[in-house]
Formats: C-alpha cells, structure tokens, sequence
C-alpha cells in the first residue's frame, strides 16, 4: 500500500489529504501531521472569535477547485443559514470560525479507516515534524518526539512562518507587554486603557487585532504603524467596466514597465469615470501567476522594493462591516495610524517603546517615539525562506533537500510540485504547495489558488504525471 504524509494539517494539507481520499483508485494510507494550530483550520480558520470574517464573499469560498458552489450548498445545511436569500447568503462574508466547520468536516467525511468502502486510510498525528529524512526509496518523517513516521512520498503544507524578529525583540521576548506572535492569545495580556496598545503593521492581521479589541470593549487608544501607512481597502460591487485585460493583449509579456503603463493608462480611465482602480488587480488574478513567472529576478525585485506593498492594500480587501469598524474608530479618535518604519524596540519599565524613522523618500528621519502597554507584531508572515526558524524547514534546508526559490521567498520547485534540491535534481519524494511556493507563483495564499493546488499535487501522487492543461505555468529558473 502505497503511503502518502502531509506535513501540515490547515487548509491547504487538509485538502490534498480530501483530493486523495476523493479521487484514489488505489489503496492508500494518508497520514496528516499537524501540530500547533486545530486540525482542519490552521491560522486562519482557527480563530474562536466571531468578528473575524472571511475577506471574500461566500460564492468564492468552495473548498473544491472542481465543485464551486460547495460551500454555499454546505452552508444550507447549517439552520442559521437555511432561509436566507440565496443572493444574500452568496454574498455574505461568513465567520472565520464557521469556513473553520467547513473545512473540518470535509476532512472528517474523507477520513474513515480503510474497508470495504474504501481505498483511503486516513489518519491524524497531532505531533511537530522536525526533518524529513531519505530512507529506501521513500522517505522518514521524523517527530519531535523521536518517532519517525516511513511514507513513500511526502508533501509539505507547512503554510504561513510566524512574522519575523525586528530590532530589539530579542531583548523583549518575556516582556508581558510584547506579543511577538499575533496568532497567539495576546487578548489576556491587555493594558489599563490609560495605556495604549501599538500595532506593527497594518493589514490583515493588524485589522483582525483592531477588531478583536473593539469587540472586547477595550477602551484605550490604538496605534497601528507600517512603512507606508495603508489600510486594506473594502470589498465593494465592480458593476461594468469594459475588458480587461483585452483578449488581445498578452500581459505576461509586457514586462514590468510595460504592465505598469497599462493598468496607469486603464486607471486614469476608470478615475475620469468614477471607478475603482483596484477592479483592475481583481480582472488580472487569473494572469497573476503567468505575469510573475515571466518577469526576470531583477523584475520581480524591483516589484517587491517599490509596488508590492501598494498591489497587496488593492489586492488583499476586506469585508464592508469590518472596514466600517475600522474606519469608525479612526473617526473617534480611537484608532491613529502612523507611517514610519520600526527602527528598534525598547524595554522601558513595564512599558515597551517602539522607536520610529520616517520613510526614505520623506528623508528616513526619526519620528517621535510611540510607547504602549502591549506592543504586537503584525507585520505577517516571515518570507525570508533562508532566516527560516522552523526546524523541519531549518533541517531540510542544511541538508540540501530543498533549496531556497530564486527570490529566497519560499521552496524552488518544478511544474509537478516536486521539490528541487540543492544539486538541482527533483526529488523523488517530496512535493510542496501553499505560502512555500510564494518566491515561485506570487500569488499562493488565497483559497482559489491553494484549494487548485491540493487538487494538483493529488493529482500529481495519485497519476504520477498530471495533464499540462492542469498545472500552473511554472518556469523553472
């Protein structure tokens, strides 16, 4: 019986391990690794708070890249649910927690010992991989108890790291007013409100924090700081625009400079109309992947340096309610956001001081600086592959069983999800998917892409060779 271990139980692990038990015309023993986060839910999913919503309305969210209206069907059976308007409830932007329900009980309908209605055993192991080691022809995952765990292939679905150190953290980390990790409980460590609560970052995470203290009542001031200072912007109804890109134009092709002219030349046209410029991020996600894959390094780097943080507030939207939280505790004066990078942070008593600098273009002076009761990190997820603080990533990567992408962003793989290792060959057991292959696709954090990567790699272990038509448009460099 061939053996298959995923390394990572939230979503993107949960959903290959469903595609396998799906589609397997052979028997198969699937074992999910998941440590750290509930099975099934992972970061996102596995909040408990109900002001955490989805940042996508529930029309897009099936779990299943072949079954779109899954979620919306599964929705139906939930009574809370079962009478509202079908336009409305496509529309809704449902909790965190419930999309959480849903993904658990597609992992529990798909997990079921091996029998005569079955080909798939599926099993969990809530346990920390720590290396995966050659061993035969396959491989051993190795836990951190010492087990190891023989699997002829294994796929990493290892997801977000934790957000990198910044200067000064070091010295802060059992200081009750730091949280470096946002996505664990900070909420018990709350200051008097005559304190005020920083937060390092102001996008995804920061909004669920804000939110998360509006909810709790807490009445002190907020302070949320970021190199540019930019919010995510709010979901909002495209209505018409005409073709974009045209049918005729090859946006992959244009090069940076040449994309960057035309969405400034469509821009002007929807601003002269009275649009939405971010409706032209949304018409080119299915170009996405293709336009990064044809950049060059130099391309791709310059993105990241002057455009990337301004493509992800367009990008990365939020729901109408939660914008409207937002947008109304700045209104009252409770909610300040600050633009300014962190130059170091400080202990300062029972205090912490967040030390500021201007941006470079407005002369990278100092700013006065910001001190707080309760300072959290939010600046999202570590992407630096190479600073890695995993210990399974750390151990694959110093023994050269994977190697940094070409933007040190993630695993460098090849069009099946094999990994590449450090002497460029493919391995014959290892496959990845999810935020490790950001360097290579870009765009790899949301459900659309990830739920038709956990089908691909399926695909992928189950067939040995998918249809091209399948794969993304992965150049290898």
């Amino acid at each position: 019986m061939k053996r298959i271990a995923i390394i990572g139980g939230g979503f993107s692990g949960t959903l290959t391990a469903v595609n396998l038990a799906r589609f397997a015309g052979i028997p198969l023993e699937v074992t999910l690794i998941n440590h750290g986060r509930p099975s099934g839910r992972g970061i996102a999913y596995g909040t408990r708070r109900a002001e955490h919503l989805l940042n996508v309305a529930a029309r897009n969210m099936s779990a299943l890249a072949d079954h779109p209206n899954h979620f919306v069907e599964w929705l139906r059976t939930r009574t809370e649910f079962a009478d509202l308007p079908e336009a409305e409830l496509r529309e809704t932007f449902m909790p965190r927690r419930v999309y959480g329900d849903y993904v658990r009980s597609l992992a529990l309908q798909h997990s079921r010992p091996l029998d005569g209605r079955s080909l798939v055993e599926t099993r969990l192991v809530e346990a920390e991989a720590v290396d995966v080691e050659p061993h035969g022809s396959g491989a051993r995952v190795v836990l951190a108890d010492g087990q190891g765990l023989p699997a002829d292939q294994v796929v990493l679905a290892t997801g977000n790291e934790t957000p990198a150190e910044l200067p000064g953290s070091d010295d802060l980390l059992d200081h009750p007013g730091y949280a470096a990790n946002p996505w664990v409980d900070w909420e018990s460590r709350l200051p008097d409100p005559s304190e005020a609560i920083v937060l390092l970052g102001t996008g995804l995470t920061a909004v669920d924090a804000i939110v998360t203290l509006l909810a709790l009542g807490w009445q002190g001031r907020i302070h949320a700081v970021s190199r540019h200072g930019w919010l995510p912007q709010s979901h909002f109804r495209a209505g018409s625009h005409p073709e974009f890109p045209s049918p005729d134009t090859d946006v992959a092709a244009l090069g940076l400079a040449g994309l960057l002219a035309l969405m400034e030349e469509e821009c002007a046209r929807l601003r002269s109309a009275g649009g939405n410029p971010a409706v032209l991020v949304d018409r080119l996600r299915p170009h996405t992947q293709r336009i990064w894959q044809a950049w060059s390094v130099g391309e791709r780097q310059t993105f990241m340096r002057h455009h990337a943080a301004r493509w992800n507030v367009l990008r990365h939207r939020i729901a109408p309610a939660i914008h409207q939280q937002v947008t109304k505790a700045q209104a009252d004066n409770r909610l300040t956001i600050h633009a300014g990078s962190v130059e170091r942070l400080e202990r300062h008593g029972s205090r912490v001081q967040v030390h500021l600098t201007s941006a470079e273009d407005q002369g990278g002076t100092s700013l006065p600086p910001l001190s707080a009761g309760l300072v959290v990190n939010c600046t999202g997820p570590q992407t630096r592959f190479s600073g890695t603080r995993s210990s399974l990533l750390r151990n694959l990567l110093d023994r050269g069983s994977v190697q940094p992408d070409v933007m040190d962003m993630g695993i460098r793989i090849n069009a099946e999800f094999a990994v590449i290792d450090r002497a460029n060959q493919v391995s014959s057991y290892l496959h990845a998917l999810g935020p490790l292959l950001r360097g290579t696709l870009w765009e790899t954090v949301a459900v659309p892409e990830l739920r038709g990567q956990a089908l691909q790699v399926a695909q992928v272990l189950l067939k040995g060779t998918p249809r091209s038509s399948d794969l993304p448009w992965i150049r290898e460099n």
